[in-house]
């Protein structure tokens, strides 16, 4: 009776052990691996390690580069399926647009998974300047489950959230300027800049003048004045005749510094237009260096 008593006893541990492994909580499989409670941490691992590489990718380039530097740096993150839509159509694939601000990182900010082994990603592409964070960009990732990995399948890129994206648009004069996060809440200040003739019966007297606007930090006040970012708008005739030396502005000995133009315009910065070294001033001088100006 003992032995059966015993017998009967291993039978029933036997039973129990398979029934959690095979019950309720079982664990799926596909392709041989097991989906465990470490997916997220690795689901979110590979959005933002693909998110560092974006800036690598410079959308301005030829195609054939285009193509040659997303192979270098998408492979190891994003489906063949996907690689190959990216390739045939690369001007469609995310990566660095412009020089100044560029795609830094995935920020992750919620996952949701998905039937068939997959996780849907919600997060931010945030881009950077020098001076710090400029615009964030939503993006939805669907990340799938392989034999041997994880890997991005889709990637939608959103458009720019307004409330978090500083962006200056002039649509009268079509430039764009970037800006960092903290001048949220900057003005723009329209003024005139004026050119004398260098010579002639008109000799010092003013011959040409043009719009200056200057965008203003959110935190100047009148007692506590800032660097303002000036920006002189010349047409291309009054530009090749300021590089003539028709005119000039101001008393400096040097000329405005272009900092972008269109068909129709020219942007300049002002010499010398932070001669008095007042608070801001080497911020201002960091943004600029970063190239925010874009024409449309």
């Amino acid at each position: 009776m003992k032995k059966l008593f015993l017998f009967a006893l291993i039978l029933l541990i036997s039973a129990a052990s398979l029934g959690c492994v095979n019950g309720g909580n079982e664990v799926p499989e596909k392709g041989g691996h097991q989906v465990g409670a470490d997916d997220e941490a690795a689901v979110a691992g590979l959005v933002e390690s693909f998110g560092s590489k974006l800036q690598a990718v410079s959308l301005q380039a030829p195609n054939d580069l285009v193509n040659e530097s997303i192979r270098e740096n998408y492979s190891d993150f994003v489906s063949p399926e996907l690689l190959a839509k990216w390739l045939s159509d690369p001007q469609n694939a995310p990566g660095r647009m412009r020089s100044s601000p560029w795609p830094d990182h995935i920020e992750v900010l919620s996952m949701k998974e998905l039937p068939d082994f997959a996780y849907e990603v919600k997060g931010e592409i945030v881009e950077m300047t020098s001076t710090g964070v400029a615009a964030r960009r939503p993006v939805t990732l669907v990340v799938e489950k392989t034999v041997n990995s994880w890997l991005i399948g889709a990637v939608t890129i959103g458009a720019y959230d307004d409330n978090n994206t500083i962006v200056y648009r002039n649509t009268e004069y079509g430039f764009d300027f970037s800006l960092p996060e903290g001048w949220k809440g900057y003005s723009v200040l329209t003024g005139t800049w004026e050119g004398s003739a260098v010579e002639g019966p008109q000799s010092g007297r003013i011959v040409e003048t043009g719009p200056m606007l200057s965008i203003r930090h959110p935190q100047w006040t009148a007692q506590n004045q800032r660097q303002d970012i000036p920006i002189m708008i010349f047409t291309l005739d009054q530009w090749n005749s300021l590089q003539q030396g028709e005119f000039h502005i101001g008393a400096a000995p040097i000329g405005p510094k272009e900092l972008g133009r269109n068909t129709g315009y020219v942007f300049a910065l002002p010499a010398r237009y932070n001669y008095a070294f007042p608070p801001g001033y080497e911020e201002v001088e960091n943004i600029l260096e970063d190239n925010p100006l874009q024409v449309d």
